[in-house]
Order: structure tokens, then sequence, then C-alpha cells
């Protein structure tokens, strides 16, 4: 099972360990400031972290960032809600943070990488994230719910 890596650079620290992550700040950014999970219940973003990858980016202890992996650590994984939060924004934590999650050492060797973005597709580029070719589109598909935390659906 997954083991706690650490790096540390200029005075933050990138951590996969689950104990150090704080879910109050985790949730109130995806709550209240992401465009994409608005309103996500807490036990809801809880039960995310529980079963993914996590990535915590932290500041003299503080979280300052996130993201996690949805993965079975053989083949796929699913990048999603990753942020830092404004005033650490600019420093180039978030290509950092990227890096760390590329070469960490349980997910080297899969097969596809996905993930959903209005806003940071030059940063994911830097990584080799190309959109999905249209004929690739056509296969994958969805069930989506996109007001399953309006409706208190989970």
């Amino acid at each position: 099972m997954a083991t706690a890596n650490e790096i540390e650079k200029d005075g933050y620290l990138i951590s996969t360990n689950p104990a150090s992550l704080d879910i109050a700040v985790i949730y109130q950014y995806l709550s209240e400031e992401s465009y994409w999970a608005q309103n996500i219940p807490k036990e809801v973003v809880q039960r995310s972290i529980d079963h993914s990858l996590c990535f915590g980016l932290y500041y003299k202890a503080q979280q300052v960032g996130f993201a996690r992996l949805v993965t079975d650590r053989a083949t796929f994984a699913y990048l999603a809600d990753v942020f830092i939060l404004p005033g650490h924004r600019g420093k180039g934590l978030s290509k950092w943070l990227m890096e760390t999650i590329h070469t960490h050492p349980e997910v080297q060797g899969l097969r596809r990488w996905l993930l959903g973005t209005r806003d940071a597709h030059g940063l994911y580029a830097q990584f080799g994230w190309t959109p999905l070719p249209e004929e690739l589109a056509a296969r994958f598909m969805q069930l989506h719910n996109p007001d399953v935390y309006k409706n208190n659906q989970h």
C-alpha cells in the first residue's frame, strides 16, 4: 500500500502523508472557491481523500495547496482537485506540485492519465498533457450529475 513521501523546496513541503492533510482548508477551497465542486459536502470531500493518493502542499506547516489522484496505481489515474491558495500563487508551486505527482514512484508506468480543467491547460501542457483527440474523445462516455451537491444526492 501507499507510503508517505515528502519533498522540501524553498520553505515549502509536499507530502503524501494523509495525516498531514488539513481537511478544513481543502473543504473550504473546494466548496467555496473552486468552480468544479461548489457546495460539496464535507463528508464527500473526506471520502474522496480517503480513496485517493493525495498530495498536500504546506508552508510553515499550513496547508496551501492540494491535488489528488484517483488511481489503481497500475494502469490509470484521474487527476482532480488541484489548487494553490491565492496567497501562494505565482511562485511556481503548481509546476512543482505537478512534477512531484508525475514522478511519484507509485504511479510510474501508467497507461493513461486523465483530468478535466477549464483554465489550466498551459500548466498541464508543460507535462505532456494534450486534449483528447476527436476519435478518442468519441470513445469516452460519462454519467454526469452537475447538481449533485446542490440537491444533496451524494
